[in-house]
């Protein structure tokens, strides 16, 4: 047998049958006292009964008031339960209620007689009446539980079924004993049908109580049934009590008493002792234990028309074996019996006739749909052997439906899944049928092409076996595995992204290589990179960084991993080999970067043939017992970083201290946030001075930062810790409100001279910093024209020189002087003198620290002094440290200079001071000491290096 069909073979547990489990239907604690209690209240007054009483007159008081009580009290219990509980049955316990209510008050009338009067009950007294109204309600009751039929068909069976069993009593009674009680002599009319009605009625009952049996509804099933006990074990006492034979010799408080105390008190308990069950439990018992029963009930109701014929053969039987002419009664009631047979068979007949032509209509609707769909329906028998295959096999699989049937199940399932398919059908068997109706399972199927197709099965028990009900998503497990490659590659060049290269990291620190120290993170970055978008434009940029991608995974090994994480980065996962040399190990790593980084650093041919190169900056970090894998690439980026901040197209491995250094400069940033808000900048001003005079021609603002620690930090230092867009420019605007008020508060003491502010280009084209700012602070605080000189920083390629033009022209006629900062230290700046209105020109600092002492240098500086006098600019050195540099400058025509040659940068004070006195001593024209002169000093001010 295959390992499905062993599977198959294999029986289901049964429902709730788990250990620890508790068993639903176990009774809860009430109830089982109350059970216990009406055991013994039934089997004391048995007792009493059985053995006399005692006395007479304590046995006629519990043979009339103690069955009037019991009766009294199933007639409250029953009306209570009517009154609390709404529903379709609340009206068969009111009228039990009322049924139990005419037995307690026909008992009553009875002990009033014997016990209260002390004389014999009439033969007809009240208490037959009360007594006679106790069937009815009780039948009516009966009616009520009963399920009701949906069509007429199913009320004429279920009338005929009812006189079907009350018929079959009839005759048997009549037989044996209702002739002899008709025909007495000596009785009145009225108490010959007295003595009938008993019976009849009970017959009745009977009838009702069977029919019941076999039609009762669902609904709350234990109460029903304990109430047709009771009302069962009534009517069997009263068929003892009509027995001519008992009935002359019975007296109130015998032992036919406890028959009708006990259905009374066993009515009063039906509708609250027995404990009704959760609707989950409901349905469980519904699928299992009573599913049990169904079988056997449905056979009893199918024997019930020969069983009432049965009856009445008997019934006439009898008359014939004792001799007896054949009564008219027996006669007339047994035919009507056999006619009710005919018509009900008949009805039947008639009904499994309709019953067997919707089955075949249904059957062939439904086999239609199966020959139709384009799911593959397939049955396995118990053994795994599939027994029937539908004919979408041939579509789906490839292969003919008739192939399929017969051959195991087992070898149609890829051997690698067989497995899981297994253990899942051992597990779906095991379930309970009620919580668990079905399963899926998706697996590999061989088709008729040879290849295996992706199969999803919804799995339904049947017979033993299983019914699967499969379709083909082959496609669809080709689309997810396509979607999940492209969760985790980038679209671009298809290497693995960072998501993977990320898990990929976390799985080689993991399992068996958790302690290899060999294992290595490569970072990369294309230096170079943005230029060839900017020049060549982003097709040749995404054609450069495709190559990037192949030369990176064609130098990895195969067990490595390259990755795109993002942009021009790039990373590489290096496995280790298991060595114990960390030594070695870490040099041949090195190694391998350092040919990766002569690798991408060799041309590219993009966009049609032209040759761009780019270089590689590369960190690498090694894994360490316990690190994680967010740490371990943290540390190949602060590497690949370094690597850049130190001249890039360079391999740079992690130290420690490089985690040490970005903290700092986290914690800087942190700090910069919250310093202009706090007041810890300050603005200082150091002088430009005329070469030819000797005269502070300008000053130049420069913000400084005091943090709270005590420490001043320069431009240079402050701004490259911090990448807030928002916060470097809230700051310019700060440098420029503070400039323009504090050059107007000079200007209004009498010292009026132009103060020089530098802005990048980027900024001066920002919209966040329109020029109505700029003419508003100088309206604001009245700066007359031509005390504000604007300092472009720098020349951005990437913005157009029209709008920068544009720009400036305009902050020329709000008298703003314009000039033209570091010009000599790139190609842009010789562009932009050509193009922008400049009014001064800065050199550049590499053009002024060396001219003492490099005469090619000198010459290069000559020739930018002699361009900008042919064009009319005034001039000014950057960076003039030493009266050496002075006298150079000045030899060559350089109008103005600024550095420590003169002064550092000054606080308000110390600039006022200096202004006051309006001349620095030039070198050469007067005589200097050997040295630099010292500048004058205020107490606050902390000297710092030149900016």
């Amino acid at each position: 047998m295959s390992a499905p069909g062993a599977v198959l073979d294999r029986r289901p547990a049964a429902p709730g049958a788990e250990p620890g489990h508790p068993d639903p239907d176990r009774p809860r604690l009430g109830s089982l006292l109350a059970q216990i209690a009406l055991v013994v209240i039934c089997a004391g007054y048995t007792t009493g009964a059985s053995l006399g009483w005692g006395s007479p007159e304590l046995a006629l008081f519990m043979g009339d008031f103690g069955l009037s009580a019991a009766a009294l009290t199933a007639a409250v219990s029953c009306f209570l339960y009517g009154r609390a509980h709404r529903g379709s049955a609340r009206p068969a316990w009111l009228l039990f209620a009322f049924s139990s209510f005419m037995a307690s008050a026909g008992n009553a009338v009875w002990g009033w007689y014997e016990v209260v009067l002390r004389t014999e009950v009439p033969d007809s007294s009240v208490a037959d009446l009360f007594f006679l109204l106790f069937a009815p309600p009780a039948i009516v009751g009966l009616l009520v539980l009963a399920k009701k039929p949906v069509t007429r068909a199913g009320w004429v069976c279920l009338a005929l079924d009812a006189w079907l069993i009350g018929g079959s009593l009839l005759t048997l009674s009549w037989s044996l004993a209702l002739a002899r009680t008709a025909h007495f002599q000596n009785e009145p009319v009225s108490q010959a049908a007295l003595s009938l009605a008993y019976p009849l009625l009970d017959i009745v009952l009977v009838s009702m109580v069977l029919v019941l049996h076999f039609r009762r509804s669902q609904a709350n099933r234990s109460a029903t049934n304990t109430a047709i006990a009771a009302l069962a074990l009534t009517v069997l006492c009263d068929a003892l009590f009509t027995s001519p034979l008992l009935r002359e010799n019975y007296a109130s408080g015998q032992l036919l008493d406890a028959g009708w105390f006990a259905g009374s008190l066993l009515l009063a308990y039906a509708p609250w002792g027995v404990r009704r069950l959760p609707d989950a439990a409901a349905v469980a018992a519904a699928r299992g234990q009573w599913l049990h029963s169904r079988p056997v009930a449905g056979s009893l109701a199918a024997l019930t028309p020969y069983l009432a014929a049965a009856v009445c053969t008997l019934g006439i039987l009898y008359n014939v074996v004792e001799g007896r002419r054949v009564d008219r009664v027996v006669v007339l009631t047994g035919c009507t019996v056999v006619l009710a047979l005919v018509v009900r068979q008949g009805i039947m007949l008639l009904d499994n006739i309709a019953l067997t032509h919707e089955l075949a209509q249904k059957e062939n609707h439904f086999r239609s749909l199966v020959q139709g769909s384009s799911d593959v329906i397939m049955i396995a028998a118990p053994n795994g052997i599939l027994r029937y295959v539908s004919p979408a096999a041939t579509g789906v699989y490839g292969r003919d439906a008739e192939e399929l049937i017969g051959s195991e199940l087992a070898s149609l399932i890829h051997p690698e899944d067989l497995g899981a398919v297994v253990h899942e059908v051992r597990r779906f068997l095991a379930a309970s049928p009620a919580k668990e109706p079905t399963t899926r399972i998706e697996c590999r199927f061989r088709s008729g092409r040879g290849d295996w197709l992706n199969v999803e099965s919804t799995v339904n028990r049947h017979q033993g076996g299983l019914i699967f009900n499969s379709r083909d998503v082959t496609e669809r497990v080709r689309l997810q595995a396509q979607l999940q490659h492209n969760a985790e590659h980038d679209p671009l060049t298809d290497l693995p992204n960072r998501a993977l290269f990320t898990r990929r990291v976390r799985q080689a620190l993991g399992g068996r290589r958790a302690s290899d120290v060999g294992t290595a993170v490569l970072f990369i970055d294309l230096d170079g990179f943005k230029g060839v978008n900017d020049r060549l434009g982003h097709q040749a940029g995404d054609d450069l960084l495709v190559q990037a991608a192949r030369r990176l995974h064609d130098s990895v090994r195969a067990g490595d991993t390259a990755a795109r994480l993002g942009g021009d980065e790039f990373a590489a996962l290096i496995l280790g080999d298991g060595g114990r040399d960390q030594a070695a190990r870490r040099q041949q790593v090195q190694e391998i970067a350092d040919r990766l980084r002569l690798t991408l650093s060799r041309p590219y041919r993009v966009d049609g043939g032209t040759e761009v190169r780019v270089a590689a900056s590369i960190g690498v970090a090694f894994a360490e017992p316990g690190i994680e894998a967010g740490d371990l690439l943290r540390n190949a980026d602060l590497a690949m970083y370094r690597a850049k901040a130190a001249g890039k197209d360079r391999v740079e491995l992690y130290a420690p201290q490089m985690q040490a250094e970005v903290v700092r400069r986290t914690e800087l940033a942190a700090r910069l946030r919250t310093a202009l808000h706090d007041g810890e900048f300050a603005l200082l001003h150091q002088p430009v001075v005329d070469l030819a005079t000797g005269r502070i021609a300008a000053v130049s603002a420069q913000a400084r930062w005091r943090s709270a620690q005590g420490i001043l930090f320069t431009p240079a230092e402050y701004l490259r810790v911090t990448d807030d867009a928002e916060r470097t420019a809230e700051l310019g605007r700060w440098l420029l409100e503070e400039a323009v008020e504090q050059a107007a508060e000079r200007a209004g003491t009498g010292h009026r001279v132009p103060v020089a502010i530098r802005i990048s280009a980027r900024r001066l084209m920002d919209r966040s910093l329109p020029l109505g700012s700029i003419e508003a602070q100088l309206t604001r605080h009245g700066l007359a024209s031509g005390s504000l000189i604007v300092e472009l920083a720098d020349s951005d390629p990437r913005i157009p020189l029209d709008d920068l033009e544009q720009r400036l022209i305009t902050l020329r006629r709000l008298g703003v002087r314009i000039a033209l900062d570091g010009f000599g230290s790139g190609h842009v700046a010789i562009n932009a003198l050509r193009r922008l209105p400049v009014d001064i020109l800065k050199l550049d600092r590499g053009l002024v620290e060396g001219v003492v002492e490099s005469a090619r240098l000198r010459k290069i500086t000559r020739g930018v002094l002699r361009i900008a006098d042919e064009l009319g600019i005034r001039t000014v050195a950057e960076g003039v440290d030493v009266p050496e540099q002075v006298v150079a400058l000045r030899a060559m025509g350089c109008s103005h200079a600024q550095g420590m040659a003169f002064s550092g940068p000054l606080d308000e004070y110390r600039l006022r001071r200096a202004l006051v006195r309006d001349a620095y001593p030039l070198p050469g024209a007067v005589p200097v000491r050997a040295g630099n002169r010292p500048p004058f000093r205020s107490n606050n001010e902390t000297p710092v290096p030149p900016t």
